[in-house]
């Protein structure tokens, strides 16, 4: 006993060093590695829809003849789903400020109104999908239509994933309750959504508005 005290106390360069694994030089806390890595995560994303973003850009005029983005883009519709996602993001953030202060109820109701509006902004996507393939504007016609569906269609991927991942955090606040774990998890996953409001607005941008006027 006398010899592990002596040496938690032992002087190492003229300052008092604890015994290893005792004090500061543990690892990590869970909650600073999950949000490493969740970051990691996101921005190795934003380096793919960079990747589209640029091929968009070098295939827009690249038509071969077949439907230019100004006959093609409703920019009534896409206004709607534009409003649909950034809403999402608002009533994301509000669930997640309940869920921290510990209101289950008041989280869970938000998370609802997500999900649908994310929903909402999904039907009005893949209804556009369908009236352009239906009238030969699909992605075989032409590099700028290749191009549109991946950069478009790869956004509505990860916004279907996230509401299905939405779902089943949805079910363990059910389920366990707001505990950190499940508390942690909501803190990522508003991230992920939120990083979705911002891609969008970028294609939005480019993609719609741009389009629309080329």
């Amino acid at each position: 006993m006398t010899t592990a005290t002596t040496l938690d106390k032992t002087p190492i360069g003229g300052r008092t060093e604890r015994a290893r694994g005792r004090g500061g030089g543990g690892p990590a806390p869970k909650r600073i590695v999950v949000a490493y890595g969740f970051w990691i995560f996101i921005l190795s994303d934003m380096v793919m829809f960079s990747a589209l973003f640029a091929a968009y850009a070098v295939l827009s005029g690249n038509t071969a003849g077949g439907p230019t983005a100004d006959r093609l883009f409703n920019l009534r519709n896409v206004f709607i789903e534009t409003m649909c996602l950034l809403l999402s993001s608002y009533t994301c953030g509000i669930g997640v400020l309940a869920a921290e202060r510990r209101q289950p109820a008041r989280s869970l109701i938000f998370a609802a109104l997500t999900f649908v509006l994310g929903a909402a902004f999904l039907f009005i996507e893949a209804t556009e999908f369908a009236r352009m393939v239906e009238i030969g504007a699909g992605p075989s016609r032409s590099g700028f239509l290749s191009a549109f569906f991946t950069l478009v269609g790869m956004h509505g991927i990860h916004v279907a994933s996230g509401l299905l991942a939405l779902v089943y955090l949805v079910a363990q606040v059910i389920a366990k309750g707001l505990g950190a774990a499940v508390l942690r998890r909501l803190l990522c996953w508003s991230l992920f959504w939120h990083a979705l409001d911002i891609v969008w607005v970028g294609v939005f941008t480019l993609v719609y508005l741009m389009g629309d006027y080329h």
